[in-house]
């Protein structure tokens, strides 16, 4: 961890408490039902512990707020999305096991109970566990002058804020397995093209594309979202027989959308051509 965009309006009105800052390294303001998420810490967003226990402050206001539906994570200025760890507080004597917070370490990477998606806006360099924290993310938007690299190796360390498990699995295992032994930074276009990440834009589009994707997830059942984002996380790695039995075991989120009112009021509307009125039960 260390650093080296069709459906219809959801109801239930914005998200309240507008823009609020949860500490001196994360900003964060609320749009609509998008919680949009800066780690603004100059010069690299570099995250120590305190850093990181404000990050998962502002990811689990995104999980326990009914009212907000998606999240966009993105850094301050141009250079930097996140160096990862703070090799300046390790140096004054903070440990790598040090209390990052219950989301882990940069507060997202071991959130498993987060059941609304997160968007990364990457806007520069993402090096060791920034990275690994933009890995964490459900979806990857790059600014086109992005580069990301896992270096731990090159520190003597690992990338064992989820770096080596979630690498893999996104990965050719050759290609994850180089990247992780050399520390090699991959730019924003290998990165696409290996579906790290799901499209590079210029800088100045990032943030609007971000936003407009974050938009049609909105347009989207929310208790279907939260039972795609199940599926995938307890399915992940399972052959398709195993994944059906899965499926089956009695997912909660997976269950409760079959007989919810918004699968029926899917339905209607589908029927009768007209937006649905999601009511998130």
């Amino acid at each position: 961890m260390s650093d080296g965009v069709p459906g219809g309006p959801v109801t239930g009105g914005p998200a309240t408490g507008g823009a609020a800052t949860t500490g001196p390294a994360v900003r964060v303001d609320v749009e609509d039902q998008v919680l949009v998420v800066t780690l603004d810490r100059p010069k690299a967003n570099a995250v120590d512990a305190p850093t990181s226990r404000e990050l998962y402050e502002a990811f689990a206001r995104l999980r326990d707020d009914p009212a907000l539906r998606v999240g966009i994570l993105t850094g301050g200025g141009e250079r930097f999305f996140s160096a990862g760890w703070d090799l300046k507080a390790a140096a004054a004597g903070e440990r790598p096991d040090a209390d990052w917070g219950a989301g882990g370490f940069a507060g997202n990477t071991e959130l498993f109970d987060l059941d609304k998606p997160v968007i990364a806006a990457v806007n520069g360099l993402a090096m060791g566990g920034g990275f690994e924290l933009a890995l964490a993310c459900d979806l990857m938007l790059v600014a086109d002058h992005a580069e990301m690299a896992l270096t731990e190796a090159r520190l003597g360390l690992v990338a064992d804020a989820g770096g080596m498990m979630r690498l893999q699995n996104r990965l050719p295992r050759a290609v994850a397995v180089e990247l992780l032994l050399t520390g090699r930074r991959i730019d924003a276009q290998e990165g696409v093209r290996w579906g790290l990440a799901n499209a590079a834009v210029p800088l100045p589009d990032l943030m609007p594309s971000a936003r407009a994707l974050a938009a049609t997830i909105c347009e989207a059942a929310p208790l279907s979202v939260a039972a795609v984002l199940e599926v995938l996380r307890e399915t992940e790695g399972l052959s398709v027989p195993d994944g059906f039995a899965r499926l089956r075991s009695g997912l909660p989120a997976y269950s409760r959308v079959g007989e919810s009112l918004d699968a029926r009021e899917g339905a209607r509307a589908f029927v009768e051509k007209r937006p649905p009125r999601w009511q998130g039960r």
